[in-house]
């Protein structure tokens, strides 16, 4: 299974894309300045050349779709869809008084009264069938 490894920070954006059966990295980048002028992501696909391009990033919305773009490009992409990302992870550094420890995102996790980022990320993702809420 390929699991997409997401650390968002206030202006960035780090990913993997690693097989989980063989502990591979497939991928990985960086997106920074993102809110800021001169955002750019970074790409770099296993034994490939890294990619750095500018582009603009509002927000961490924008950020995750070019990190999506990027993995399931036609030339440069390691997969060819999404329906390939078996499960998604997030870093949450602080989840405040909703998230006290590592949680399963289930539908509700994915209330929109739980903290923003997770909420963002992954509304973006349910637009893809293989990112429905894990059911518990």
């Amino acid at each position: 299974m390929n699991i997409l490894v997401i650390n968002c920070g206030s202006s960035s954006l780090k990913y993997q894309l690693i097989n989980s059966e063989s502990e591979d990295v497939l991928a990985k980048g960086l997106c920074e300045r993102i809110g800021i002028d001169g955002s750019q992501i970074t790409y770099q696909p296993a034994g490939g050349e890294k990619k750095v391009t500018v582009s603009p990033m509002p927000t961490h919305t924008q950020a995750i779709k070019l990190v999506l773009d990027a993995l399931t490009n036609g030339e440069t992409g390691v997969i060819k869809s999404l329906s390939e990302v078996g499960a998604v992870g997030h870093r949450v550094v602080h989840g405040g008084e909703a998230f006290t420890s590592s949680t399963l995102i289930t539908e509700e996790a994915m209330k929109p009264s739980k903290p923003a980022m997770i909420w963002r990320l992954f509304t973006i993702l349910q637009t893809s069938s293989a990112y429905a809420p894990a059911r518990s």
